[in-house]
């Protein structure tokens, strides 16, 4: 019976938890069906929100992650050298770019609510610091 009082095991370190693991999962999983609706969709941009569910999903949820990273639709948008979390600063323009012509786009000709707008240009805001906020390469190793 020693087994059920035995804490319940921890995750590794450095692995986020509680509200942050939660809102990590989330947003990728938003991020990840945005992706596959901009797939169908000629407005709604895929790269950026593709992008954005693997960031989230390195952290909070690998398995995830490394199925995105091994698909043959979304992992070459995701290719670098394995375990390295950079993205290539050409990715980075290209994704910057087609995130806020295909939301702009879309604000201009499909969107006539305001709050959807508002919301459009917040997830374009949210991408782009996400993008700028990545490394672009590798940093050094120290020493």
């Amino acid at each position: 019976m020693a087994a059920l009082t035995d804490p319940p095991p921890r995750p590794p370190p450095g692995r986020p938890r509680g509200l942050r693991r939660l809102f990590l999962l989330a947003t990728g999983c938003v991020a990840l069906v945005l992706g596959l609706l901009g797939v169908v969709l000629p407005l709604l941009p895929t790269t950026p929100f593709i992008l954005l569910a693997a960031g989230c999903f390195a952290g909070a949820w690998p398995a995830m992650h490394r199925r995105l990273a091994g698909s043959r639709l979304f992992g070459p948008m995701l290719e670098s050298e394995p375990g390295a979390r950079h993205i290539p600063v050409p990715t980075k323009i290209y994704a910057i770019a087609f995130t806020w012509v295909s939301i702009g786009a879309t604000i201009v000709f499909a969107v006539d609510a305001l709050w959807l707008r508002g919301l459009l240009v917040a997830i374009a805001l949210g991408v782009t610091g996400f993008l700028v906020w990545m490394p672009s390469r590798p940093r050094p190793p120290l020493g």
